[in-house]
């Protein structure tokens, strides 16, 4: 069996997508940063999320039964630390509101609700997948953790972008 340091260290060149998962319980909000998230299904539209067996978060989707996704942009390294720290209150100082009854943070530019389909054992993580009821996003460079740092893909970062107006007419013939 391979040893816990060196599959860390493979699974850190790994990049993954950085998002801060949420759910509301007792009106009051809740979240923690996870790059286990991924795309599951489009037909029902499902995503995948992965949280710690001991993760007060995923006590609470459980109660619940729903969570958002707010995926981050290159932008929000520093909230994707806020959310990954052991705090009592992650949410202070964040700009954050209820969307579809769960809390989203300002300026990521995806957004995900779902109602909690399965829970699936995996070792020491639940890997919970949720069916997308509700999706909104904007373009922006995503933020994106590998070896053991924030980051963006940078060629879309610095991809040139054609003039809309060019964009409309090769769609008109």
């Amino acid at each position: 069996m391979v040893a816990d340091q060196e599959f860390r260290d493979l699974m850190a060149g790994v990049c993954a997508p950085v998002t801060v998962v949420t759910a509301l319980e007792d009106d009051r909000p809740h979240g923690a940063t996870v790059s286990a998230f991924a795309s599951l299904s489009l037909r029902p539209p499902m995503v995948t999320v992965a949280l710690d067996t001991n993760s007060q978060l995923l006590a609470r989707i459980e109660r619940t039964g729903r969570f958002g996704i707010n995926v981050l942009s290159h932008a929000q390294g520093d909230l994707a630390l806020q959310f990954a720290r052991r705090s009592a209150d992650r949410f202070d100082g964040a700009e954050w509101n209820l969307d579809h009854g769960l809390p989203r943070l300002g300026e990521a530019p995806g957004w995900i609700v779902c109602d909690l389909a399965q829970n699936v054992p995996g070792g020491d993580h639940r890997l919970l997948l949720g069916a997308v009821a509700h999706a909104q996003t904007t373009t922006a460079p995503p933020l994106v953790y590998g070896h053991r740092t924030f980051g963006t893909h940078s060629g879309f970062a610095q991809r040139p972008r054609r003039p809309l107006t060019d964009q409309l007419l090769a769609c008109s013939r």
